[in-house]
């Protein structure tokens, strides 16, 4: 037990400065992850804000049996898996090609061009992201329907036709977060062993097959790590802004873009001047779903491929 405990002391000396340099981090965590979970205990009460928390009155599960009564549920429901399951399959897909072509650039100079044009669109808000749809999609002075003018085509009124903006909203999504995803494949890429490479080069591999056999292979405990963890955001939060600022909220297009999170916001919140409880109630809803989704994926990698599942 002595030697046990002059252990921990010399590895806990040892390891201050990382301690402190963790520590801004441990307390973000604390401060923005685990005490606003004491908020939880509003979906359960009929909160009133001159009683407070505690004040108000117990609720029960009113409120989570009022999230299927509300009309139109379903389709919103229908719509959160749907674009949830092919934002996050395309984005991982198309992180994965853009890692493999800036694994194939040798230039530096021209590997740091290209990060930085993957990059920038992150860096862009999406309320300016929405007007630069709105420049490519307006009917009167979009780019798009003067292109198909010059042609003597019909022009289409894209905020008023619902059976485009599926595709519209997944490529936007592409287009701004491919190039932070792409990193961590790329930095996946730079460790592997370039003699692997070179050896099935020499037994006559084309350059698919070398991408199919080696340099997927070695990327896939990353791709298992972002599959896991982004399948959470199918029923959760993080494309409130794509679906609601994107379209432009327009009215017409509401069969196809509403999810949960703009449902949510336009007919629950303060807009409709509902209580906070039912607003809760549906975010502590999605976070059970997304809890449910990581540990059910994680579990199914497990079982098909035990050494890439994340825990």
């Amino acid at each position: 037990m002595k030697s046990s405990g002059m252990t921990f002391k010399r590895a806990f000396r040892k390891n201050v400065p990382f301690l402190f340099m963790n520590l801004p981090i441990i307390v973000m965590m604390l401060l923005f992850n685990f005490l606003p979970m004491f908020g939880l205990i509003i979906a359960f009460k009929d909160f009133r804000y001159s009683r407070g928390v505690f004040g108000s009155e117990w609720a029960g599960i009113k409120y989570f049996k009022n999230i299927f009564e509300m009309p139109d549920i379903g389709r919103v429901i229908v719509n959160n898996l749907l674009y949830g399951t092919i934002l996050v399959i395309t984005g991982i897909v198309a992180a994965v090609v853009v890692g493999l072509l800036l694994y194939e650039i040798s230039s530096r100079k021209a590997l740091k061009i290209y990060q930085t044009a993957y990059n920038l669109p992150n860096f862009i808000s999406f309320v300016l992201v929405a007007y630069i749809g709105f420049t490519l999609f307006s009917h009167e002075y979009g780019v798009i329907n003067q292109i198909l003018s010059m042609f003597g085509a019909k022009e289409i009124s894209w905020y008023s036709e619902p059976k485009y903006w599926g595709v519209i909203l997944t490529l936007f999504h592409i287009w701004k977060s491919v190039g932070v995803n792409a990193l961590f494949y790329y930095a996946a890429l730079m460790s592997v062993d370039n003699s692997l490479l070179e050896a099935a080069a020499l037994d006559g591999a084309s350059y698919s097959q070398r991408v199919r056999y080696v340099l997927i292979p070695s990327i896939l405990p990353v791709i298992c790590v972002f599959l896991v963890l982004n399948i959470g955001s199918v029923m959760g939060g993080g494309f409130f802004d794509l679906f609601f600022q994107v379209p432009m909220n327009s009215r017409a297009l509401y069969p196809v873009t509403d999810i949960i999170d703009t449902y949510v916001y336009r007919g629950l919140t303060g807009v409709g001047g509902a209580s906070v409880s039912q607003p809760a109630a549906v975010t502590f809803f999605q976070s059970v779903c997304s809890c449910v989704l990581v540990l059910g994926s994680n579990l199914f990698v497990r079982k098909v491929s035990p050494e890439n599942a994340p825990f």
